[in-house]
């Protein structure tokens, strides 16, 4: 079994793709989630701003590393500005220079561990795994919902047939994963309305992948009703994912689920409904963690 809270982010890709076996599935580019003019523009602390914009470029970027100019152009920011926020985020190890390039730094993986593994939920999850029956041999995530996205906290590797190539701390559109499908199942109609209007253009990963908000908001009532929701081959061919919403009370708190995955070939009724009592025995211990 692997626990892992943190690990490498692969910028600019959908996670949750899976290698079943010897086969790996290729990523597609995830959308920019901020324009350069939004990165530009001044607030009352200009300098975090600019500095985490900085990061934000670093972590969008498709190769994961980015030179002075391409930083500045991103930026929207003079060259010498962009210089004197790299220099600073260097020292303090939030960014690393190889060569000419600029990458992430290895203290933004120290604080993301120390994040994860304060919260209670997440060592809460990882109790609950290894002790559940089926799930113990399974590959399950707890996630976050973010808006049109889920994040992915953290996962519990047992034996699984599935292999995850995704990262903890990626994203994925919520139409993609079972997970998100059973978290925006709890939001208002017209907030579903507005997030997902009948012509939105969803993004897709297979044929099989969801292409509209329509189709989208469709599931949602057969998901309410059954109380988790089915991703068949959405996200990989040849894998299916179960999901289920961590119980809230009242509107603080973020908006937790949690997910398995399995084989498409190998999966049954039985197996389904095992998998299913266990999420949702693992979703109420979440949400009510002093039972």
């Amino acid at each position: 079994m692997n626990r892992e809270l943190l690990a490498g982010h692969r910028p600019g890709a959908f996670p949750g793709t899976f290698s079943v076996e010897e086969v790996y599935v290729s990523e597609i580019q995830a959308m920019p989630s901020k324009s350069s003019e939004v990165r530009g523009n001044a607030t009352p602390a200009p300098a975090v701003t600019r500095a985490a914009a900085v990061l934000d470029v670093l972590a969008e970027s498709a190769s994961g590393r980015l030179t002075l100019s391409d930083l500045a152009r991103e930026l929207g920011i003079p060259k010498s500005s962009t210089s004197n926020l790299l220099q600073a985020l260097e020292d303090a190890e939030l960014i690393t220079r190889l060569g000419s390039d600029y990458a992430l730094g290895v203290k933004l993986v120290e604080l993301g561990a120390a994040y994860l593994s304060r919260r209670d939920e997440v060592r809460e999850f990882y109790r609950f795994c290894e002790e559940a029956p089926v799930l113990k041999g399974e590959t399950v995530r707890i996630a976050m919902l973010d808006g049109e996205n889920v994040i992915y906290l953290a996962r519990y590797e047992g034996h699984p047939a599935v292999r995850l190539t995704s990262n903890i701390g990626d994203k994925m559109p919520v139409s993609l994963s079972a997970v998100g499908k059973a978290l925006i199942a709890r939001l208002h109609d017209h907030d579903l309305e507005q997030l997902f209007p009948d012509d939105a253009e969803l993004p897709t990963l297979t044929p099989k992948s969801l292409r509209t908000g329509r189709e989208l908001r469709a599931e949602v009532t057969g998901i309410r009703s059954q109380g988790y929701a089915f991703e068949d081959e959405e996200s990989t061919l040849g894998v299916v994912s179960l999901g289920v919403a961590v119980p809230t009370h009242g509107s603080h708190g973020p908006s937790l689920g949690v997910s398995v995955t399995a084989l498409k070939a190998t999966f049954s009724d039985g197996q389904r409904e095992a998998m299913v009592q266990e999420l949702v025995g693992l979703s109420k211990m979440l949400g009510n963690p002093m039972g």
